[in-house]
């Protein structure tokens, strides 16, 4: 007797979230004496996912004899270039794309000039139109084209954006997208007066710019007393229950904890991003001694003075 076979269930994955996209540079723009701007060109940028706001990609630097054409691609890229011994992976290094034009297959991203003390710096330094890079980002085709994007504000009727150079971009980018009836504050801490950009912003959300140069203090300090300062005289304390929060160790570690969506109701959303013993400085202030609820607090460690980035 003759049976039937069972018919056979394909069942498609998912396409990865990120993908990887090889790119070359198009243009490279002096913005100021801290920052520079480059645009990156390529066939695949179509394909880029992004909502603009604080996306972030990860920059993959070329070798010097292999470039970025032996970098692994794939969901699992990250593990495979893991594998690799360390002296032959390819730098990697976060940053937040300032503009896209998937129309035209052009990115920009703003890197920040610091002397030539790590991978990225001594890269810009020396690139020239034409140089191949490629960049991970989200993929418009994947799972989740808007993977790497943290601000998540949902209805929150005042917001509280502050970083140092390294956050310029994305709050410049944030600034530019938020509802007109937006309001709150944007503190920037820039190295230089001529880094103080032009920036889109509601009327009711003031932006607030501070040059190291003019206000002679350390690196994070102007920061950390103009939040505090607009934190007391703005908002009062918060209805949650002060929040005692488990310290990071951003010696070996990587500050960040980023609500997947804000508690819902009146309130402050706050988004902070910099170097990370600044911000977690900011995030006890702001939970364990202000009382603003945990889930309205996005912090981000972009970096640890005189260490390597974590990739």
């Amino acid at each position: 007797m003759l049976t039937s076979s069972p018919e056979r269930v394909h069942t498609r994955r998912p396409r990865p979230s990120y993908a990887t996209f090889v790119v070359s540079v198009a243009g490279i723009r002096r913005l100021s004496r801290s920052f520079v701007r480059v645009t990156f060109t390529g066939d695949e940028l179509e394909h880029l996912g992004t909502t603009g706001l604080d996306q972030r990609v990860k920059l993959v630097l070329p070798l010097p004899d292999a470039g970025v054409r032996g970098f692994p691609s794939g969901a699992d890229w990250y593990a495979a270039w893991r594998a690799i011994p360390e002296r032959e992976r390819n730098p990697i290094r976060t940053y937040t794309l300032r503009a896209v034009r998937p129309e035209r297959r052009e990115l920009d991203i703003d890197f920040v000039l610091h002397g030539d003390a790590g991978p990225a710096t001594r890269w810009v330094q020396g690139a020239r139109v034409g140089d191949e890079v490629a960049i991970v980002g989200p993929d418009a085709r994947g799972e989740d084209p808007y993977a790497g994007v943290a601000w998540r504000p949902v209805d929150a009727p005042t917001v509280l954006l502050a970083g140092d150079e390294t956050a310029a971009p994305a709050i410049c980018s944030v600034l530019a997208a938020l509802a007109p009836t937006a309001r709150g504050c944007a503190i920037v801490e820039v190295p230089d007066v001529s880094d103080i950009q032009p920036v889109t912003a509601p009327a009711g959300v003031r932006v607030t710019w501070l040059a190291r140069t003019i206000t002679g203090t350390a690196h994070g300090e102007a920061l950390s007393n103009a939040v505090r300062a607009w934190t007391t005289g703005h908002l009062a304390r918060g209805s949650a229950s002060i929040a005692e929060l488990t310290d990071v160790d951003i010696e070996h570690g990587i500050l960040w904890e980023v609500p997947e969506r804000a508690a819902v109701g009146d309130g402050l959303y706050a988004w902070l991003a910099g170097e990370a013993g600044v911000i977690k400085a900011l995030r006890r202030f702001l939970v364990s001694e202000s009382g603003i609820d945990r889930d309205r607090v996005a912090f981000m460690g972009y970096w640890r003075a005189g260490r390597a980035e974590l990739a």
